[in-house]
């Protein structure tokens, strides 16, 4: 059976995956937070890149995961990796 890759459960699946790296409750994590206003290192944003990686089954470039800002850029960028597999 495929993985459920709905928008819903991405986003989900995201903010659960950046709330564990950074030991933050996924409530607190707003669409518009920057993840270095969460307090993301350069090691926290590779493990992020990581475990997204291994999560959806998908590849971040690296000149991507440097673009990848606030918590919507990285749901939408993981959405449109989704929608194309």
């Amino acid at each position: 059976m495929a993985p459920d890759y709905s928008p819903e459960n991405v986003a989900h699946s995201v903010r659960s995956i950046i709330a564990e790296q950074l030991s933050l409750p996924i409530d607190t994590l707003k669409d518009e937070a920057t993840l270095d206003s969460l307090g993301a290192d350069s090691l926290d944003r590779v493990e992020i890149v990581m475990n997204l990686e291994d999560h959806f089954s998908i590849e971040i470039d690296d000149d991507a995961a440097e673009k990848l800002s606030t918590i919507a850029d990285v749901i939408a960028y993981i959405t449109k990796l989704v929608d194309k597999s």
